[in-house]
């Protein structure tokens, strides 16, 4: 493969030389300082020195994707994590145990991301009262500075809204911390107010901000990174849990006053369909795809593509004509995850904080050894999806995946079915190529190319009892996936832990394919036409349940995957029916967005959780060992990761401390507060 330079993301650079400058540049020490902060603020490299200190809280326990320790809603239905250590188990996080009452790893896994988005919030709102231009800043580098702090300010809301709904929205101009206790207290924002100042923020941050990035500054947002969170805000503040839920009646203030709308408004969705369009419109993103590849070892790490079923309307065109012919739909899918491309190489990014392993506990990096098998690659082997998120993935001609009809027993030889090797089970057979991205089945293919013992190299992996990496016979850890069903979607084909080389990853925070389904999801919740302006009041959209338009946003993302768009599979047209099409476009998101931190977020603004979440959670038998290995994938219920659902799990307790800080405070429904 080609030499790259590493492009180190812009945050990771500046957070560590942040680092040297701590004291200087201490909030506490200068905070009512004005004449130390202007002086600051003169200085190009102390200007920078602060607003990454900003960009550092974006990292640690707001991380969207990396280790279970920092990222715990990464994991839903479809991800389980068994690790020791990780600060609070499985069962316990699933069944609501992680509240401010748990103290400990538990209660500090809740509290931190509040922390350190206020800090960051913080951090950013004094860089906007004082940074200016002069003689070692630029007017442009001024105005670019200043659309980079209205971005992280708007993000650490973002984040903050996501976790814990509702949350205080503080002075712009800070607090005056001489003030008397009453008046350093406040209240919780209306969910509708809080979407509302997101978007002033993003907006502002789109006037300033940069269209496109160099190589260089890849890792900072741009004017698209800024519209596409206004666009996920929006959104999200059209969906059922925010907009006419009466199940959240009772979230008040401390004056009364009900944090989620109660009435549900239409123009919600049709103000998301247009913020996505927005970005759309921006002409700055594209799908990435990968070229198709006529040459390769059959198991090697970079294999021949392998070509979907035919399909009389894709198979013969081209992509940029509509179809697959010249593309390696596995590789354009996985490539976007495990390494192979930069944050500067993919033109699906809208947003990523580059590679964010700052250190072995958190980041990309980490996540992807723990689904690594111990025996030969040197991973954890303790995160993996569970047998709901396994039968979601659907066949290779794009139908429903069906147990009851699904091919069994074994293969008999490798390539008797493309993508298996030997005496795998057949019902993971005829798949979608983002299965094969994805899951690691009991008998998947691992590369491990760059392992220097060639016993290391080129291995399957089997979940059996007894096995390597199954359930153990006597076993003193955590060591094994007990759904029996493995992840590898961030793992590199060439990568190593044993005694070959990790592959840096980069962080996917928001892609181009997300804000193409985000608009098909509004556009599918529209009865009548709205008229909205665009984002920069240039024109206005009429924005409607348009058919062709939730066809051809759909399609880029369908044929990507060597999938045909939904009425092209020979089932029907959902598009037609909103109830269809809806349900399309959960499993979309569902399989597209897997370990991307979404669907946790997803099934609640649904309202779904209560249902998905609550189910028992199934998978393989690792009680079978090989000489019975055909009773290993009757599906069963998984005892040791089970959960439930309670209200309360909507969103995200305060920690005691905080509420006691804050007397104006309340605490999210289901959960106590510290009186």
């Amino acid at each position: 493969m080609k030499n790259k330079y590493i492009i180190l993301s812009i945050i990771v650079c500046l957070g560590f030389s942040f680092q040297s400058c701590s004291d200087y540049l201490s909030v506490e020490r200068y905070f009512n300082d004005r004449q130390d902060l202007e002086r600051i603020f003169n200085s190009r490299d102390y200007t920078e020195q602060w607003l990454a200190n900003a960009y550092y809280q974006l990292l640690s326990f707001n991380l969207e994707i990396g280790h279970v320790r920092f990222t715990l809603t990464n994991y839903s239905d479809d991800m389980i994590f068994t690790e020791a250590g990780a600060g609070i188990s499985f069962s316990n996080y699933k069944f609501g145990q992680y509240g401010p009452q748990y103290g400990g790893n538990a209660g500090a896994l809740i509290s931190r991301p509040w922390d350190q988005s206020y800090e960051g919030i913080r951090q950013a709102s004094i860089f906007l009262q004082y940074v200016h231009s002069g003689p070692e800043i630029t007017e442009e580098m001024y105005q670019d500075l200043k659309g980079q702090a209205y971005f992280i300010r708007g993000y650490l809301y973002w984040l903050l809204l996501r976790k814990y709904g509702p949350v205080p929205i503080l002075p712009d101009e800070g607090i005056d911390y001489e003030a008397s206790y009453p008046e350093l207290a406040y209240p919780r924002n209306t969910y509708d107010e809080c979407v509302k100042y997101i978007s002033e923020q993003m907006l502002l941050a789109a006037k300033f901000l940069k269209s496109n990035r160099s190589s260089r500054d890849a890792s900072r947002p741009t004017k698209g990174s800024a519209l596409a969170v206004r666009a996920k805000a929006y959104l999200y503040g059209a969906s059922p849990l925010m907009n006419g839920n009466s199940e959240m009646a009772a979230f008040v203030d401390d004056q009364g006053r009900q944090l989620i709308s109660q009435e549900y408004d239409e123009e919600k969705w049709a103000k998301a369909a247009a913020a996505a369009l927005d970005v759309m419109k921006l002409g700055e993103y594209e799908i990435y795809v990968a070229p198709k590849r006529s040459t390769g070892g059959l198991w090697g790490a970079y294999p021949k593509t392998i070509d979907p079923p035919y399909h009389p309307v894709y198979s013969e065109k081209t992509w940029k004509d509509g179809g697959w012919s010249d593309i390696d739909p596995l590789d354009s899918y996985r490539a976007l995850f495990n390494g192979d491309l930069y944050v500067s190489e993919n033109p699906e990014l809208i947003f990523s904080r580059g590679d964010n392993q700052l250190n072995d506990e958190y980041g990309i990096q980490s996540m992807s050894r723990h689904q690594m098998p111990v025996s030969k690659g040197g991973g954890w082997n303790c995160h993996g999806i569970t047998g709901k998120q396994c039968d979601a993935y659907a066949m290779h001609d794009g139908k429903p995946f069906d147990r009851n009809t699904s091919l069994k027993g074994f293969t008999e030889y490798d390539g008797e079915y493309p993508f298996l090797r030997k005496d795998v089970w057949k019902e993971y057979a005829n798949r979608e190529p983002r299965f094969y991205a994805s899951v690691a089945f009991s008998g998947a293919h691992w590369g491990n190319t760059s392992a220097r013992d060639a016993n290391n190299r080129d291995f399957q992996t089997f979940y059996y009892y007894g096995e390597d990496d199954g359930r153990k016979i006597v076993s003193t850890d955590d060591r094994w996936i007990p759904t029996g069903i493995g992840m590898m979607k961030y793992v590199n084909p060439k990568e190593s832990y044993m005694d070959g080389t990790p592959y840096p990853k980069v962080d996917p925070a928001i892609r181009y394919a997300d804000i193409l389904l985000m608009y098909v999801e509004a556009l599918n919740e529209l009865t009548t036409t709205h008229q909205i302006a665009a984002w920069d009041g240039g024109e206005t959209y009429s924005i409607s349940r348009d058919v062709a338009a939730m066809k051809d946003a759909v399609l880029p993302v369908r044929l990507r995957a060597g999938l045909p768009n939904y009425d092209q599979i020979g089932i029907g047209d959902p598009y037609n029916n909103p109830d269809e099409l809806r349900r399309e476009i959960k499993r979309e998101r569902q399989i597209e967005f897997l370990g991307e931190n979404q669907r946790y977020y997803d099934l609640r603004r649904w309202k779904d959780a209560p249902e998905e979440e609550s189910q028992m959670i199934y998978g393989c038998n690792t009680t079978v060992p090989k000489e019975y290995r055909e009773y290993f994938y009757e599906q069963v219920v998984v005892p040791s990761v089970q959960t439930s659902w309670s209200m309360k799990q909507y969103f995200w307790p305060v920690a005691y401390e905080e509420l006691k800080r804050n007397a104006r405070l309340t605490q999210a429904p289901g959960w106590p507060s510290f009186d």
